[in-house]
């Protein structure tokens, strides 16, 4: 039996095939659409990328709150005044296992604006003693704050909160490890201990086997992407050295700096208390400084791990730094002297060409000769292309300025200029006295914590284009 084909039926319009990519969601009684491509972007771990095109999806959650997670996912932003407070934002997206997307929306490390930093938040600390040291985790801003013999952590919006008690009496140095993880010493206790913030209990107890045997306390803790470099002194104080561990499982990798101290050899007997890799030049940035009946000196070197020797160095004595900082993407280390309270510069690309560079005053260099200790508790810190260095209560932004046509020394190195700006607006500026000195900086995402001598709370400066709609912040 032969079957013929109507001719006309094939000139009939036909139903519209249905798309195997489009998804129906039914949220709490309205319904959205969007495609199997657009939840794919919530990653393998979401709720959202396991709902098929096959048939309608019920998720009995609020619409409302439902909505700028749709948008979020289809433009990589959450829309403007979406009406929700940012705890509302966090507790939603960890149900529809989106939090990683919400974190990079509102604390993009690329929307932090340094001249526009405003006081936006204070975080309270339980009881009643002030930071003594704080450090920043994950690129979105998780921040430790130490106070006393505790440990405060806030996650990456500022909306969680932990507090764990430690052995120490104080602590001195707090090194970030992650969100959930602090590496923590203190100068008048021996050792360092890797504190998990989420279970309330010590992971690991590390020690510096010093030739006397005796106690080893920590005077300093940074890192680098798979290390950890941590400062040791015995109990005697008469040994120190710079220990390196590997940060994934805290076994000592190297041992470096190694000092024993006979008689009143001073050079020696000072232990770095400031440690930062600078890992354009695979470099351990390494200060110290003692103060005597003749002032304050100091000592920076720069360690090869690879070799374990110093490739330069610099006695500071006239106007010895109050703090040191290195800025990788300047290509320039930094120091706040402690006469002058000004500040120095040292251009790292000069010391890659075999200079023997030595500090540049980038303010008035006739204060350095004045013993007035104006530097005296003054912090200097970069972040970016930035520089800030604090004046007892106040903060100063230092950038570089490109002069077209720009000036170079006689080696073709273009010479640098540094313009200083006064941060906040003048009545975050006006805190004169004592108890307002800024005692700690650091930066995570797009925000900047501020810490003061006598006050139990941490500052959150962000810029004004971060606070905008959905991303405004504060807990």
């Amino acid at each position: 039996m032969t079957t013929t084909t109507n001719p006309w039926q094939q000139l009939q319009p036909q139903p519209p095939k249905p798309d195997n990519n489009l998804v129906t969601l039914n949220v709490g009684g309205r319904l959205f659409q969007t495609t199997s491509a657009t939840l794919s972007l919530a990653g393998p771990n979401s709720l959202l990328s396991t709902l098929s095109p096959d048939h309608h999806h019920f998720i009995d959650r609020d619409p409302d709150l439902f909505s700028p997670f749709l948008s979020l996912l289809r433009t990589g932003f959450l829309p403007t005044n979406c009406g929700f407070s940012l705890p509302d934002l966090v507790s939603e997206s960890r149900f529809y296992g989106l939090e990683h997307l919400l974190s990079s929306a509102i604390s993009d490390p690329s929307r932090f604006d340094p001249f526009s930093l405003e006081p936006s938040a204070a975080l309270l600390l339980n009881g009643r003693d002030s930071p003594s040291a704080i450090s920043t985790a994950s690129p979105h801003g998780s921040v430790h704050v130490a106070h006393g013999s505790k440990i405060t952590s806030f996650d990456w919006s500022l909306t969680r909160k932990r507090t764990v008690l430690t052995h120490f009496t104080a602590v001195d140095s707090l090194l970030a490890i992650s969100s959930g993880l602090a590496a923590a010493g203190a100068t008048d206790f021996s050792g360092l201990q890797v504190i998990d913030l989420e279970e309330g209990s010590v992971r690991e107890s590390l020690n510096w086997e010093n030739v006397t045997r005796s106690g080893s306390t920590v005077q300093a803790i940074g890192s680098s992407t798979d290390s950890m470099f941590v400062s040791f002194e015995s109990g005697r104080r008469n040994s120190n050295a710079i220990v390196v561990y590997d940060l994934h499982s805290f076994t000592p990798v190297t041992e470096i700096a190694h000092n024993e101290i006979f008689g009143a050899d001073l050079g020696s007997a000072i232990p770095a208390t400031k440690l930062i890799w600078i890992p354009s030049y695979s470099l351990l940035m390494a200060s110290g400084s003692h103060g005597g009946p003749s002032g304050v000196t100091g000592n920076v070197r720069l360690w090869d791990l690879r070799s374990g020797n110093p490739v330069w160095e610099i006695k500071d004595t006239n106007d010895c730094f109050a703090d040191v900082c290195v800025s990788d993407n300047l290509s320039a280390m930094f120091k706040v002297g402690v006469n002058s309270g000004e500040v120095y510069l040292i251009d790292l690309r000069k010391l890659n060409d075999g200079g023997n560079e030595s500090w540049e005053c980038l303010g008035d260099v006739r204060r350095s000769s004045n013993n007035k200790k104006e530097g005296g508790g003054c912090k200097i810190k970069s972040h970016g292309n930035h520089v800030f260095c604090t004046k007892k209560g106040k903060i100063e932004l230092l950038s570089e300025v490109v002069m077209v046509p720009s000036k170079r020394n006689e080696d073709g190195v273009r010479e640098r200029v540094f313009r200083k700006n006064a941060m906040g607006s003048p009545a975050a500026r006006d805190v004169e006295g004592e108890g307002n000195r800024v005692s700690n900086l650091a930066f995570g995402g797009n925000k900047m914590f501020v810490t003061r001598k006598d006050k139990q709370m941490v500052e959150v400066w962000q810029s004004s284009s971060s606070k905008r709609g959905c991303s405004a912040f504060g807990p």
